[in-house]
């Protein structure tokens, strides 16, 4: 990330800055990887430290499927509607580790009457449908249908939707921190010029939000699998300034620039984001090979050190038959996974994919909730059957 600011801070950190009482403004240090890592300061009109009252904690734990086997997976998830009532309750896991969980969210009602903490995980949610605001303690975030809105663990936020189309939401939850890749980066961190996106597509939060009267306030803070509810008789975003390097952000898959070649470009190519043991991929419309011979199909790969996961999100993905918008496939390490049958020979020719997927290759194995069995195509592991 890039160093940001908003608001009003002080001349040097760590030193006295009154409010207009004549009281100290409450500074408070986000830092990572605990002093080393990226952080910002935030200034504070109330304690952060200080609640009205703690409430119950309840298990959120997700129950894992570990007799399924070794095979390719399609999860038809393209006729969910919704999957809960709010943001937190919507959440469905359907395929984690202890890296990384992925989960749908599809809410039924858009108001949050709460704040929320993940304080085990950074967040990557992609709107696969919808637009509205991030809101946070780092300020007001516009973000729309197609971000990838990257929420670092701790800070606070809720979601503010806009009236009208349906909240479609892929979550991606971090055991480790979410990061542009290192190979797309200079020594003094700026994204170079061969990266697929630069600094200039990161959106940072916009405008501060400060919110000074008191009151009852609750936010619900994620951690050990359970929800923990804190009440506090201010609001989390009671913030005048805050700078560093560490804050949410959104970035357009639509901005991702794909890099193509005169055959067919591997995986790496696409790939946005790095955590601990996973990446993430960004499968964008693009020119196919221009070798006078190239085929434009993946060829044929076995994975030897991941699995694979796709969410395809927006048109017609050239090497696959009979997976719909909002679908998920999993093509496990150990066995091979390539074009269904018919496809390359079909795509000889092709100039140019208009597609739009998600992928996730994580470098543990990946595991099946018991929520994921009820999307299961039962057939897709013989479909490569000609």
């Amino acid at each position: 990330m890039y160093y940001h600011r908003l608001g009003e801070i002080p001349s040097k950190r760590h030193t006295q800055f009154r409010q207009p009482d004549g009281s100290l403004y409450k500074e408070e240090l986000v830092s990572s990887r605990g002093f080393s890592g990226i952080y910002s300061n935030l200034y504070h009109i109330y304690a952060p430290t200080s609640i009205k009252s703690l409430g119950e904690s309840r298990s959120i734990a997700t129950s894992i499927v570990t007799d399924y086997g070794l095979k390719q997976t399609h999860l038809n998830t393209s006729k969910i509607e919704t999957t809960g009532k709010d943001f937190l309750d919507a959440r469905l896991p359907l395929l984690k580790n202890a890296d990384v969980t992925l989960s749908l969210c599809n809410p039924e009602e858009r108001h949050m009457d709460y704040y929320y903490k993940n304080a085990e995980g950074d967040e990557v949610i992609y709107i696969h449908d919808g637009n509205g605001y991030l809101l946070s303690q780092f300020g007001k975030l516009r973000v729309k249908k197609g971000d990838y809105v990257v929420i670092p663990r701790t800070v606070i936020y809720k979601f503010q939707w806009d009236e009208g189309a349906d909240v479609r939401l892929l979550v991606i939850e971090s055991a480790g921190p979410i990061e542009t890749p290192n190979r797309y980066r200079n020594d003094l961190g700026q994204l170079q010029e061969h990266s697929p996106f630069c600094e200039k597509d990161i959106r940072p939060p916009e405008e501060l939000i400060t919110e000074e009267e008191k009151g009852s306030y609750t936010v619900l803070i994620k951690k050990h699998d359970h929800l923990h509810e804190y009440l506090f008789e201010h609001s989390p975003f009671d913030l005048v300034g805050w700078d560093g390097y560490l804050w949410p952000y959104a970035f357009s898959i639509y901005e991702f620039e794909p890099i193509t070649g005169r055959i067919h470009q591997p995986p790496p190519v696409h790939q946005t984001f790095q955590a601990h043991n996973f990446v993430i991929c960004s499968f964008v419309p693009r020119l196919f090979d221009y070798h006078p011979k190239a085929i434009p199909a993946p060829y044929n790969h076995s994975n030897i050190d991941s699995d694979e996961v796709l969410f395809y999100a927006e048109g017609d993905f050239m090497s696959r038959k009979g997976i719909e918008r909002g679908s998920f496939t999993l093509h496990p390490g150990g066995i091979p996974h390539g074009p269904h049958p018919g496809t390359v020979e079909k795509s000889i020719g092709a100039k140019e994919t208009k597609e739009y997927a998600v992928m996730v290759d994580t470098f543990r194995p990946l595991y099946l909730t018991e929520d994921a069995l009820r999307f299961l195509d039962e057939n897709y592991p013989m479909s490569w059957s000609e």
